[in-house]
């Protein structure tokens, strides 16, 4: 058998394995109402965190947690309440862009400083206001959210660590090899 005559049967036996495996039965991708549905049920009704309408990440925390309607419609209220004003976050994206500039003066450091310690305290306030909304049972809840939260975040953290670890021993590796070779 020839080169050529390989050749031709490989390919042919390649493009064979290809439309068989592109002919297999594909999934059915969920159609826009059960999209819906699932991301309602994945957020509890509180799908505005994630859409920017309760604040950015403050609906994370009550994940999971079996909410009232009426806990909703008090900790949405609670949030747009508190929501800041364009004006305020006009002013930090202006900083924010001078800072990167380095062109920052010291009043502005100032005023940066306390625009976020104002945030900050705001974010306090707020969290302690749906605390005072929530059941016990919900707090604990929450709580065993939270520590599961920190466990996955430090699990991830070690991997990244070990990752890491391995990249570099890779490469020290690698260039002892690089090393021989030029020798």
């Amino acid at each position: 058998m020839s080169f050529s005559s390989r050749l031709f049967t490989g390919a042919i036996a390649v493009s064979a394995f290809a439309f068989a495996a592109s002919a297999q039965d594909q999934p059915a991708k969920p159609s826009g109402e059960a999209k819906g549905i699932l991301k309602e049920k994945r957020h509890d009704g509180l799908r505005g965190a994630r859409e920017g309408r309760l604040g950015r990440g403050a609906g994370f925390e009550l994940r999971g947690i079996n909410l009232t309607d009426a806990q909703k419609e008090q900790i949405r209220q609670i949030h747009e309440a508190n929501k800041p004003n364009q004006a305020l976050l006009d002013e930090m994206r202006t900083l924010r862009e001078a800072a990167r500039g380095g062109s920052l003066t010291d009043d502005q450091k100032a005023r940066m400083k306390n625009l976020r310690e104002q945030a900050h305290a705001n974010m306090r306030s707020v969290h302690e206001q749906v605390l005072a909304i929530l059941t016990a049972e919900q707090k604990a809840q929450m709580e065993q959210n939270r520590l599961q939260r920190r466990q996955r975040m430090d699990e991830r953290r070690q991997q990244m660590q070990q990752r890491r670890q391995q990249r570099q021993l890779n490469r020290s590796k690698d260039t002892t090899k690089d090393t021989k070779k030029l020798t």
